[in-house]
């Protein structure tokens, strides 16, 4: 064994950051190749998937089953989350900062008018006011979820969670129907380019959110959390609401200011 003299993790050596820096790496240039020449290696996604379960059983093992994860480590875990999220809100400040640059004083090439000429823009009455009314109906049921668990109500909480990843994969697929049936691209002048590149990594966003989400699903049923223990879970939930807000964002100042 070894011998320890302070309450936080060194985290031993593991194969799978590198790995991941690769796959992910893979998996974009796999998009990239559908996107241009309309092929793709379903291999990534596969290997994404087996990195991603092969790393998260390792830090389940380290947090459960080790006992590794102290109140001081989650604490430190706690704190570097919100950094994280804080980064991401920053991330998306960006796309906002665009778009009322453009928006506001539109240029001389974009015909002093926005969204410029032959854009026409999605009503935020249709697809965008149903995706609202989903993800803020999501981010009510993992509150839910995440106080059935409080509670010691497994099985209630489990339901919720269940419903909390439906409303996330129907919000995707109402996404991918929007941009199915688009009238612009993302070629189509700055609106087209922000409209996409805001919302497309809002929907890579909530793609991932579910996907933490899922896996908490799983580790639920295991019976791997507890009510004062749930880390994997309250950061999913911390997670899923930035994407509900974001979303508020994007949705009163993209889709509907912008209309």
């Amino acid at each position: 064994m070894k011998m320890k003299f302070n309450d936080f993790h060194l985290v031993d050596f593991s194969p799978w950051p590198l790995l991941m820096s690769m796959v992910v790496l893979n998996l974009i240039l796999s998009i990239f190749m559908k996107m241009n020449y309309k092929m793709f290696n379903f291999l990534s996604i596969v290997s994404f998937m087996f990195v991603f379960m092969i790393w998260a059983r390792d830090i389940t093992r380290e947090s459960t089953y080790q006992g590794n994860h102290t109140k001081k480590v989650m604490k430190s875990l706690k704190l570097g989350m919100l950094l994280f999220i804080s980064s991401e809100i920053m991330f998306f400040l960006s796309f906002f900062w665009t778009f009322f640059h453009s928006s506001l004083n539109p240029d001389l090439v974009l015909g002093h008018v926005w969204p410029s000429w032959g854009i026409q823009s999605i009503n935020p009455m249709s697809i965008p006011l149903l995706n609202t009314l989903i993800l803020v109906s999501s981010g009510v049921s993992i509150t839910f979820s995440h106080h059935k668990m409080l509670n010691q109500n497994w099985n209630s909480s489990v339901n919720w969670t269940i419903l909390t990843i439906i409303l996330g994969a129907y919000f995707t697929s109402l996404q991918g129907l929007e941009y199915m049936f688009s009238s612009f691209t993302i070629m189509d002048s700055v609106y087209g380019s922000i409209f996409f590149m805001a919302t497309g990594f809002h929907g890579l966003h909530v793609i991932v959110g579910t996907s933490l989400i899922m896996y908490s699903l799983v580790r639920l049923i295991k019976l791997e959390f507890s009510y004062f223990h749930h880390l994997m879970y309250e950061f999913s939930c911390w997670y899923w609401h930035f994407v509900d807000l974001i979303w508020l964002f994007l949705f009163l100042f993209i889709y509907w200011w912008g209309f």
